[in-house]
């Protein structure tokens, strides 16, 4: 059973920086691809950002050049490095891991940007 373990989330003021982790059970290079998701009340869950087993890197436009998706192979840990939130980052951040046509999910870690 593969299990996804998220940290790093809190509340942060407009412009200020969060890196969320995902540690993995097991090694990560089962894994076609994992990524991080989020959901903002009243909204569906959106793409944040997806780092695949070859290296390639899809991030969702209003993220790209403040957001940093990462691995660290060793750890089976994905990271997200969040610089200059807005308060539209607001969310419940999910990671998310791909093995053929099985999809995971961690329990989610609240991001508040706030004044």
């Amino acid at each position: 059973q593969v299990q996804l373990v998220e940290s790093g989330g809190g509340l942060v003021q407009p412009g200020g920086s969060l890196r969320l982790s995902c540690a993995a059970s097991g090694s990560i290079f089962m894994f076609n691809a994992m990524g991080w998701y989020r959901q903002a009340p009243g909204k569906q869950r959106e793409l944040v950002a997806d780092l695949t087993r070859g290296g390639r890197i899809t991030y969702e436009e209003s993220v790209k050049g403040r957001f940093s998706i990462s691995r660290d192979n060793a750890k089976s840990t994905v990271y997200l490095q969040m610089n200059s939130l807005k308060l539209e980052d607001t969310a419940v951040y999910y990671c998310n891991a791909k093995i053929g046509r099985y999809e995971y999910w961690g329990q989610g870690t609240q991001v508040t940007v706030s004044s």
